[in-house]
């Protein structure tokens, strides 16, 4: 269907981990080290600074705000009074960038890591998930995953949907009880996936490459698609029933559903993300809007 896109924002450089909370619009500007809000009419206000790149954002149950620290691997804990602490190191078990999160009705923080060096120019190899409990406890929850990357809780709290950007592929998980993952399967499954390989060549061959993720009330998921420029709807049952395309030919890299309504869904849209990486792209990040059908549900 065809919509207007609106900008919200710009003058950022890359904008991730997009949130509705609270009345504003939540995202973490990577490269530019910062965490910053953003009211419905576009005037953003830094709130954190996270000199080792933030990332994935979440809200435990008391209110205190999570925050991926991509290099050095930690997840931070911003409580309600402004004071940040360390909630949780993962640095001894994981040797790559930390990346998204997703922080369930528990206060339990699932957090994907990219696997390798993409900057640098690593060959790509799958990586875990994380879950860091309540306490700052940290276990594997799951492994082989090909970049891990934006991921949702469903509306029945019990279903994880993880995206694999080098695999074209949305997988899913059931949450058990005590917060071990089970059940892991196939929830979309976009093209065939592409073989291993190098990053240029396993991207080249990817009819989808799912990076930040938004559930909606339906259980459909919002998948940003940088490569292709777009955001797309994926159904249950796997299927791609909508999207919404850049309407400058920047690349899109997250999304989130919020507004007051639940029905306006925000892009994160930069130049390119290796530009970015390296020290381009300054000024040149966007946040834009659009409306859809079905409001927010789930998490984040």
């Amino acid at each position: 269907m065809a919509r207007t896109v609106e900008k919200l924002a710009g003058g950022g450089t890359y904008f991730e981990g997009a949130r509705w909370h609270e009345g504003r619009w939540w995202v973490s500007d990577i490269f530019e080290s910062t965490v910053r809000t953003y009211d419905t009419g576009g005037r953003g206000e830094d709130v954190m600074r996270v000199e080792h790149h933030p990332s994935g954002l979440g809200w435990l149950p008391d209110g205190s705000l999570l925050v991926v620290s991509m290099q050095d691997r930690l997840l931070l804990r911003r409580d309600p009074d402004g004071s940040v602490s360390v909630h949780a190191d993962l640095s001894s078990s994981c040797k790559t960038d930390l990346n998204d999160m997703v922080v369930d009705e528990k206060g339990r923080a699932f957090v994907g890591t990219i696997g390798f060096a993409i900057a640098e120019g690593e060959q790509p190899r799958t990586g875990p998930v994380f879950r860091v409990d309540p306490d700052g406890t940290v276990t594997v929850a799951a492994e082989d995953l090909w970049c891990p990357n934006g991921m949702v809780i469903g509306t029945d709290e019990r279903t994880l949907v993880i995206g694999e950007s080098f695999a074209s592929r949305l997988t899913a998980f059931t949450i058990s009880d005590d917060g071990s993952l089970t059940d892991r399967r196939v929830h979309a499954q976009v093209g065939e996936a592409p073989a291993p390989g190098s990053t240029e060549d396993m991207f080249a061959a990817a009819a989808l490459v799912p990076d930040g993720a938004a559930a909606d009330a339906e259980d459909h998921v919002w998948v940003a698609d940088p490569l292709r420029q777009r955001c797309v709807r994926i159904s249950p049952e796997g299927g791609i029933v909508d999207e919404v395309v850049s309407p400058h030919g920047q690349d899109i890299f997250a999304c989130a559903l919020g507004g007051e309504d639940g029905r306006t869904l925000l892009l994160c849209a930069a130049p390119d993300f290796f530009a970015a990486a390296q020290g381009g792209n300054r000024g040149e990040g966007v946040l834009l809007t659009t409306r859809v059908d079905v409001p927010h549900g789930g998490r984040p």
